[in-house]
């Protein structure tokens, strides 16, 4: 026995790289990066400059160390980019609105901005301890009241954002672990900004669907004035069979435009309603919950790029459909003129035949009269020499055998012609 070549990756994909265990109150900084294939070589180069970070080896998408001081890192590639986790134990709320203030956390920052990529989601979370501790510090994040969401999750953890990106160009998270195991706060913390980070990254796909849909009204109209067009017969076929085409190529350009993002957010889509039930938030009075903001925000831009992606489909369909009711229409009328042709070509062949006939029979009357001829000559003179010869009942009696003779030779000759023997 051998082992397969990727037994150990693909095992290694079952299993959740969950981040080290928080020791609080402590600061985590987040980035969801979108990089390009000409920015990894690149991103290689930053992460490899690293002292102390480890690969895992069963898994080399995933890596993890420690950066300045006590401040340690989670970096895990995907299909679409990275995302770059650091840790700050032990830190004060202070830190999550300056940085600077603490220069190991600063000097972390500033490392993981020198990474390529462009920035989908960047969030800055902060975890205290006490509830009410923790309240009393939320003045000086700076949320705004009006859309501040704040739910439970299981064990007693609570959790307060405004979901907006603030002055330093991240998100905002302030979480209270209350008495919940320490290993249980991470896990939820975690399933949290996954749940975040598979939400901005599905829509992604908002913008595409509103620059599309115009386009898809454009085509839709064109097709409803083409049916119309097929259905009175106005235009020619072809006209209409050329249009169809051009119509049938546009929505085959927007679907090949808009496939692969779509596909994404409703893939992301799917990942966000299940951490959503995962964490199963518990709503606050007085507070927006994670469902009312998922409910209210997200799910009509999910909804709108699957209906995009349904009405896409619904009028390649129809186009498809329409033209095949056209190039079935074409094909019955050429079936019809092929059919008349050869009604005419079959008509035409039996007045060949017809004539072809009259043809050979004036023939055979025409060498017979001069094969008669020119036996009446021969009988003739062989009268003058015999008298018991009479030249006129003679003729008269070589008349038919004449006629039937030269007529089996023509019909042999034709037989033989025709027949190819």
């Amino acid at each position: 026995m051998r082992e397969h070549e990727l037994r150990r990756q693909v095992v290694s994909e079952m299993h959740l790289r969950r981040w080290p265990l928080l020791q609080l109150p402590v600061a985590v900084f987040q980035w969801v990066l979108e990089v390009g294939p000409g920015e990894r070589e690149a991103e290689r180069s930053v992460l490899s400059a690293l002292c102390g970070s480890q690969s895992d080896e069963e898994n080399p998408r995933h890596l993890s160390g420690a950066l300045f001081g006590d401040v340690s890192f989670t970096w895990e590639r995907q299909s679409e980019g990275s995302t770059l986790t650091v840790f700050c134990p032990e830190r004060a709320i202070e830190v999550l609105l300056d940085p600077g203030l603490d220069s190991s956390v600063g000097e972390a920052i500033d490392w993981a901005e020198t990474l390529p990529g462009a920035i989908i989601r960047a969030t800055s979370i902060w975890v205290g301890g006490d509830e009410a501790e923790v309240e009393r510090a939320l003045p000086a994040v700076d949320f705004n009241r009006s859309e501040l969401v704040s739910c439970g999750l299981s064990g007693g953890v609570r959790i307060w954002s405004d979901f907006r990106i603030h002055p330093d160009g991240r998100g905002r998270l302030v979480v209270s672990a209350g008495e919940v195991d320490r290993s249980d706060l991470t896990r939820q913390l975690q399933q949290l900004q996954e749940l975040g980070n598979y939400r901005n990254k599905a829509l992604l796909g908002l913008p595409v669907a509103q620059e599309a849909w115009p386009r898809l009204d454009a085509a839709e109209r064109e097709l409803a004035a083409l049916a119309k067009a097929v259905t009175s017969s106005v235009a020619s076929d072809d006209d209409l069979l050329a249009q169809l085409s051009d119509l049938s190529l546009e929505l085959s350009t927007i679907a090949t435009s808009i496939g692969y993002r779509m596909n994404a957010t409703a893939a992301y889509s799917r990942l966000v309603e299940e951490r959503l039930a995962q964490l199963a938030p518990e709503p606050i009075r007085g507070f927006a919950s994670l469902v009312d903001f998922t409910e209210r925000r997200f799910l009509p831009a999910a909804r709108t790029c699957a209906a995009l992606t349904e009405r896409e489909r619904q009028l390649t369909r129809r186009a498809r459909q329409i033209s095949e009711l056209l190039r079935a229409r074409i094909e019955t009328r050429i079936e019809n003129q092929n059919a008349k042709l050869l009604r005419s070509m079959e008509r035409s062949t039996t007045m060949q035949v017809r004539l072809q006939q009259i043809v050979e029979g004036l023939s055979v009357v025409a060498v017979s009269y001069y094969a008669i001829g020119l036996l009446g000559y021969a009988i003739k003179g062989a009268s003058h020499h015999f008298d018991w010869v009479d030249p006129e009942v003679a003729i008269a009696l070589l008349v038919l055998p004449v006629l039937g003779s030269v007529w089996f030779a023509l019909h042999s000759l034709k037989k033989r012609v025709l027949g190819g023997h």
